[in-house]
């Protein structure tokens, strides 16, 4: 049996969302029996402050607790990190520097995914923090795909449905969520990406709809990455 790389996830932003990669990560797993799976070591870390209060500057700095779960994970092993959480990527380059551990993109990699689909409009349903950064547009601008973001008004419906899955109202985020995606549709995006990680765990692709999940794209990277050959 090969050795795979530990793969470290900072998590708990939130709680559901880390759960769903968890998940995502152990289902798409070609494992024929229990040892074949990754060695995952997970920081649920939902103190962490929150993101989009951070970029918008209303709150307080998360970079101190993202670097203290990055080192955490790293000393306890972690060969390399994932971070269940579309925002929090916009500290990336900070953490970076603080761990010597490679820590994988996912807005790049979903954005990397699209463009091999010949997507050239697509929708984002985000937070206000990751769509004032604009993580997920220049990503897509660099690849000539266009974005299509909500209006303000439904936006705002954005945010209420985010942070309704944040604290378990499945049905109130789905309502929300749905409706502002079926916008973005109406407005010519080919697919919409669920660009906060709440998302997905309430919107999946039906007829009418294509979501495109960085959640499950993240997943198939982390095992790609993880079972490279190890030297």
């Amino acid at each position: 049996m090969s050795k795979s790389r530990t793969v470290g996830i900072i998590g708990g932003m939130g709680p559901l969302a880390t759960v769903d990669l968890m998940n995502k990560i152990i289902q798409q797993t070609p494992a024929r029996q229990e040892q074949e799976h990754l060695h995952l070591i997970v920081d649920q870390y939902p103190q962490i402050p929150d993101r989009t209060a951070a970029i918008l500057g209303r709150g307080s700095d998360p970079v101190p607790y993202l670097v203290e779960s990055a080192r955490r994970l790293e000393s306890a092993g972690a060969e390399l990190i994932a971070i269940a959480c579309n925002t929090a990527h916009y500290y990336v380059r900070q953490l970076e520097e603080t761990v010597a551990i490679p820590i994988l993109h996912m807005p790049r990699q979903t954005v990397a995914h699209l463009e091999k689909r010949g997507v050239k409009k697509a929708g984002l349903l985000a937070t206000d923090g990751t769509l004032q950064s604009r993580l997920y547009q220049d990503l897509l601008a660099s690849r000539e795909i266009d974005a299509v973001v909500p209006e303000p008004a439904v936006q705002q419906h954005v945010m209420q449905g985010i942070y309704a899955v944040k604290i378990g109202d499945l049905e109130m985020g789905v309502s929300l969520l749905a409706e502002a995606a079926n916008s973005l549709a109406a407005a010519g995006a080919e697919v919409v990406i669920a660009g906060c990680t709440e998302v997905p765990i309430v919107l999946s692709t039906s007829e009418q709809l294509h979501i495109i999940n960085p959640t499950e794209i993240l997943a198939k990277e982390v095992i790609a990455q993880a079972r490279l050959p190890v030297c």
